[in-house]
Protein backbone atom coordinates (compact mmCIF):
# COMPACT_ATOMS: atom_id res chain seq x y z
CA UNK A 1 0.00 0.00 0.00
CA UNK A 2 1.27 3.53 -1.12
CA UNK A 3 1.90 5.83 1.99
CA UNK A 4 -0.17 9.13 0.47
CA UNK A 5 1.55 11.65 3.36
CA UNK A 6 5.06 10.85 1.75
CA UNK A 7 3.44 11.08 -1.95
CA UNK A 8 1.51 14.12 -0.93
CA UNK A 9 4.38 15.27 1.00
CA UNK A 10 6.96 15.32 -1.63
CA UNK A 11 4.05 16.90 -4.16
CA UNK A 12 3.77 20.21 -2.34
CA UNK A 13 7.62 20.62 -1.71
CA UNK A 14 7.71 20.39 -6.00
CA UNK A 15 4.59 22.85 -5.53
CA UNK A 16 6.38 25.42 -3.53
CA UNK A 17 9.34 25.33 -5.26
CA UNK A 18 7.22 25.90 -8.19
CA UNK A 19 5.06 28.76 -7.06
CA UNK A 20 8.27 30.59 -5.40
CA UNK A 21 9.67 30.43 -8.67
CA UNK A 22 6.81 31.73 -10.90
CA UNK A 23 5.68 34.56 -8.39
CA UNK A 24 9.12 35.37 -8.76
CA UNK A 25 9.72 35.58 -12.18
CA UNK A 26 9.03 32.45 -13.54
CA UNK A 27 12.42 32.00 -15.33
CA UNK A 28 12.81 28.50 -14.63
CA UNK A 29 15.45 27.61 -16.97
CA UNK A 30 17.95 29.93 -14.34
CA UNK A 31 17.01 27.15 -11.89
CA UNK A 32 18.09 24.12 -13.95
CA UNK A 33 21.90 23.63 -14.31
CA UNK A 34 22.80 19.81 -14.83
CA UNK A 35 26.60 20.00 -13.52
CA UNK A 36 25.15 21.60 -10.12
CA UNK A 37 22.62 18.47 -9.64
CA UNK A 38 24.97 16.39 -10.54
CA UNK A 39 27.67 17.52 -7.70
CA UNK A 40 24.48 17.68 -5.03
CA UNK A 41 22.96 14.59 -6.00
CA UNK A 42 25.80 11.87 -6.64
CA UNK A 43 28.23 13.42 -4.41
CA UNK A 44 26.11 13.51 -1.44
CA UNK A 45 24.92 9.78 -2.43
CA UNK A 46 28.91 8.85 -2.39
CA UNK A 47 29.58 9.94 0.86
CA UNK A 48 26.88 8.38 1.81
CA UNK A 49 28.71 4.86 0.60
CA UNK A 50 31.63 5.86 2.27
CA UNK A 51 30.53 6.39 5.76
CA UNK A 52 27.54 3.62 6.08
CA UNK A 53 28.52 -0.13 5.80
CA UNK A 54 28.03 -1.45 2.30
CA UNK A 55 25.14 -3.38 2.88
CA UNK A 56 23.08 -0.52 3.52
CA UNK A 57 25.13 2.06 0.94
CA UNK A 58 24.34 0.16 -1.58
CA UNK A 59 20.60 0.04 -0.67
CA UNK A 60 20.35 4.08 -0.65
CA UNK A 61 17.69 3.86 -3.25
CA UNK A 62 15.88 1.24 -1.91
CA UNK A 63 15.85 2.41 1.50
CA UNK A 64 14.34 5.88 -0.23
CA UNK A 65 11.34 3.70 -2.02
CA UNK A 66 10.64 1.99 1.44
CA UNK A 67 9.14 5.20 2.68
CA UNK A 68 6.71 5.55 -0.48
CA UNK A 69 5.55 2.07 0.44
CA UNK A 70 3.36 1.93 3.97
CA UNK A 71 3.13 -0.97 5.81
CA UNK A 72 0.10 -2.56 7.19
CA UNK A 73 -0.58 -1.94 10.79
CA UNK A 74 -4.10 -3.21 12.42
CA UNK A 75 -3.92 -2.76 15.71
CA UNK A 76 -7.74 -3.41 15.93
CA UNK A 77 -7.83 -6.34 13.46
CA UNK A 78 -4.66 -8.00 15.57
CA UNK A 79 -7.10 -7.42 18.98
CA UNK A 80 -9.56 -9.67 17.49
CA UNK A 81 -7.31 -12.02 16.11
CA UNK A 82 -5.44 -12.58 19.62
CA UNK A 83 -8.70 -12.83 21.48
CA UNK A 84 -10.15 -15.49 19.07
CA UNK A 85 -7.21 -17.69 19.12
CA UNK A 86 -7.57 -16.83 23.35
CA UNK A 87 -10.88 -18.18 23.05
CA UNK A 88 -9.94 -21.23 20.75
CA UNK A 89 -7.26 -22.19 22.73
CA UNK A 90 -9.07 -22.20 26.04
CA UNK A 91 -11.65 -24.34 24.68
CA UNK A 92 -9.48 -26.75 22.48
CA UNK A 93 -6.19 -26.29 23.83
CA UNK A 94 -2.89 -24.69 22.57
CA UNK A 95 -2.21 -27.08 20.47
CA UNK A 96 -5.42 -26.33 18.05
CA UNK A 97 -3.91 -23.12 17.24
CA UNK A 98 -1.39 -24.89 14.50
CA UNK A 99 -4.22 -25.51 12.17
CA UNK A 100 -4.59 -21.09 11.86
CA UNK A 101 -0.74 -20.69 11.21
CA UNK A 102 -0.40 -20.88 7.50
CA UNK A 103 -3.42 -18.24 7.45
CA UNK A 104 -1.20 -15.62 9.11
CA UNK A 105 -0.08 -12.67 7.11
CA UNK A 106 2.27 -11.26 10.23
CA UNK A 107 5.46 -13.03 10.43
CA UNK A 108 6.17 -11.88 13.79
CA UNK A 109 2.77 -13.20 15.01
CA UNK A 110 3.21 -16.77 13.60
CA UNK A 111 6.91 -16.96 14.63
CA UNK A 112 5.08 -16.16 18.09
CA UNK A 113 2.15 -18.53 17.65
CA UNK A 114 4.77 -21.37 16.69
CA UNK A 115 6.69 -20.84 19.91
CA UNK A 116 3.52 -21.31 21.69
CA UNK A 117 2.47 -24.47 19.99
CA UNK A 118 5.78 -25.91 20.10
CA UNK A 119 5.96 -26.05 23.97
CA UNK A 120 8.65 -23.04 24.20
CA UNK A 121 9.01 -21.87 27.95
CA UNK A 122 6.94 -18.72 28.36
CA UNK A 123 10.67 -16.68 29.82
CA UNK A 124 12.72 -18.44 26.69
CA UNK A 125 9.68 -17.08 24.44
CA UNK A 126 9.45 -13.73 25.88
CA UNK A 127 13.53 -13.67 25.64
CA UNK A 128 13.54 -14.89 21.45
CA UNK A 129 11.00 -12.23 20.31
CA UNK A 130 12.61 -9.58 22.34
CA UNK A 131 15.81 -10.12 20.64
CA UNK A 132 14.20 -9.96 17.23
CA UNK A 133 12.67 -7.05 18.04
CA UNK A 134 15.47 -5.43 19.24
CA UNK A 135 17.23 -6.54 15.65
CA UNK A 136 14.20 -4.91 13.72
CA UNK A 137 14.84 -1.57 15.80
CA UNK A 138 19.01 -1.81 14.59
CA UNK A 139 17.90 -2.89 11.04
CA UNK A 140 15.65 0.27 10.78
CA UNK A 141 17.84 2.42 12.58
CA UNK A 142 20.47 1.63 10.29
CA UNK A 143 18.16 2.45 7.24
CA UNK A 144 17.34 6.00 9.02
CA UNK A 145 20.89 6.71 9.56
CA UNK A 146 21.58 6.19 5.68
CA UNK A 147 18.78 9.23 4.86
CA UNK A 148 20.26 10.82 7.70
CA UNK A 149 23.82 10.96 6.90
CA UNK A 150 22.57 11.98 3.02
CA UNK A 151 20.24 14.84 4.76
CA UNK A 152 23.73 16.25 6.25
CA UNK A 153 26.40 15.53 2.97
CA UNK A 154 23.69 16.79 0.51
CA UNK A 155 24.06 20.76 1.75
CA UNK A 156 27.33 19.97 2.03
CA UNK A 157 27.79 19.32 -1.33
CA UNK A 158 25.57 22.47 -2.35
CA UNK A 159 28.46 24.30 -0.86
CA UNK A 160 31.29 22.50 -2.74
CA UNK A 161 28.99 23.28 -5.75
CA UNK A 162 28.71 26.71 -4.88
CA UNK A 163 32.71 27.35 -4.03
CA UNK A 164 33.54 25.55 -7.20
CA UNK A 165 30.86 27.91 -9.18
CA UNK A 166 32.64 31.19 -7.26
CA UNK A 167 36.34 29.92 -8.15
CA UNK A 168 35.10 29.37 -12.20
CA UNK A 169 33.53 33.10 -11.57
CA UNK A 170 36.59 34.63 -10.24
CA UNK A 171 38.71 33.56 -13.60
CA UNK A 172 36.15 35.94 -15.51
CA UNK A 173 36.25 39.07 -13.36
CA UNK A 174 37.71 40.82 -16.60
CA UNK A 175 34.09 40.31 -18.04
CA UNK A 176 31.85 42.17 -15.62
CA UNK A 177 28.53 40.81 -18.43
CA UNK A 178 29.19 37.23 -17.38
CA UNK A 179 29.61 38.05 -13.47
CA UNK A 180 25.29 38.01 -12.70
CA UNK A 181 25.02 34.61 -14.66
CA UNK A 182 27.91 32.96 -12.96
CA UNK A 183 26.68 33.85 -9.63
CA UNK A 184 23.49 32.69 -9.85
CA UNK A 185 24.63 28.94 -11.01
CA UNK A 186 27.08 28.94 -8.50
CA UNK A 187 24.23 29.60 -6.14
CA UNK A 188 22.52 26.87 -7.54
CA UNK A 189 23.77 23.99 -5.83
CA UNK A 190 23.43 25.66 -2.32
CA UNK A 191 19.81 25.52 -3.01
CA UNK A 192 19.99 21.95 -4.62
CA UNK A 193 21.22 20.69 -1.63
CA UNK A 194 18.73 22.62 0.77
CA UNK A 195 15.98 21.28 -1.15
CA UNK A 196 17.20 17.27 -1.23
CA UNK A 197 18.14 17.50 2.31
CA UNK A 198 14.93 19.24 3.80
CA UNK A 199 12.70 18.16 1.38
CA UNK A 200 13.37 14.22 0.72
CA UNK A 201 16.23 12.78 2.89
CA UNK A 202 15.64 14.09 6.67
CA UNK A 203 11.51 14.14 6.21
CA UNK A 204 12.19 10.11 4.95
CA UNK A 205 14.16 9.26 8.02
CA UNK A 206 12.20 11.09 10.35
CA UNK A 207 9.01 8.98 8.52
CA UNK A 208 11.13 5.63 9.18
CA UNK A 209 11.89 6.71 12.98
CA UNK A 210 7.88 6.86 13.23
CA UNK A 211 7.37 4.04 11.41
CA UNK A 212 9.50 1.87 13.60
CA UNK A 213 7.88 3.10 16.42
CA UNK A 214 4.21 1.88 15.40
CA UNK A 215 5.52 -1.49 14.30
CA UNK A 216 7.32 -1.84 17.53
CA UNK A 217 4.06 -1.03 19.53
CA UNK A 218 2.25 -3.71 17.62
CA UNK A 219 4.93 -6.31 18.37
CA UNK A 220 4.45 -5.70 22.11
CA UNK A 221 0.92 -6.36 21.97
CA UNK A 222 1.77 -9.22 19.79
CA UNK A 223 3.79 -10.57 22.20
CA UNK A 224 2.01 -9.59 25.32
CA UNK A 225 -1.27 -11.33 23.30
CA UNK A 226 0.70 -14.40 22.82
CA UNK A 227 2.02 -14.29 26.39
CA UNK A 228 -1.24 -14.46 27.81
CA UNK A 229 -2.91 -17.33 25.48
CA UNK A 230 -0.31 -19.65 26.72
CA UNK A 231 -0.61 -19.04 30.20
CA UNK A 232 -3.94 -19.82 29.57
CA UNK A 233 -6.04 -16.10 30.31
CA UNK A 234 -9.50 -15.21 29.70
CA UNK A 235 -10.03 -13.73 26.65
CA UNK A 236 -12.32 -11.26 28.21
CA UNK A 237 -9.05 -9.68 30.13
CA UNK A 238 -6.79 -10.63 27.26
CA UNK A 239 -9.04 -7.95 25.36
CA UNK A 240 -9.18 -5.42 28.19
CA UNK A 241 -5.09 -5.48 28.55
CA UNK A 242 -4.55 -5.32 24.76
CA UNK A 243 -6.96 -2.34 24.52
CA UNK A 244 -4.31 0.05 26.43
CA UNK A 245 -2.01 -0.38 22.95
CA UNK A 246 -4.77 1.34 21.38
CA UNK A 247 -4.25 4.88 20.37
CA UNK A 248 -7.67 7.23 21.58
CA UNK A 249 -9.43 7.26 18.53
CA UNK A 250 -8.87 3.79 17.35
CA UNK A 251 -9.78 2.56 20.84
CA UNK A 252 -13.22 4.39 20.49
CA UNK A 253 -13.61 2.70 17.27
CA UNK A 254 -12.64 -0.66 18.49
CA UNK A 255 -15.35 -0.13 21.45
CA UNK A 256 -17.79 1.40 19.42
CA UNK A 257 -17.86 -1.79 16.64
CA UNK A 258 -17.75 -4.06 19.86
CA UNK A 259 -21.05 -2.47 20.76
CA UNK A 260 -22.59 -2.70 17.44
CA UNK A 261 -21.34 -6.23 17.58
CA UNK A 262 -23.15 -7.20 20.37
CA UNK A 263 -26.58 -5.19 19.93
Amino acid sequence: MMDIATIGGLGLVMAALFIGIATGGGDFAAFIDIPSLFITVVGSIAATMVSQPKEYGFKFVQIMLSTIKEPKLDFIGMIRTLVSFSEKARREGLLSLEENLEELEDPFLKKALQLVVDGTDPEVLKGMLYAEMDLFEEELGSERAVLEAAGAYAPAFGMIGTLIGLIQMLKSLNNPETLGPSMAVALITTLYGAVLANGMYLPMADKLSRRSVKILQLRRMILEGVLSIQAGENPRILEEKLKAYLPPKDRETYEREAQEATA
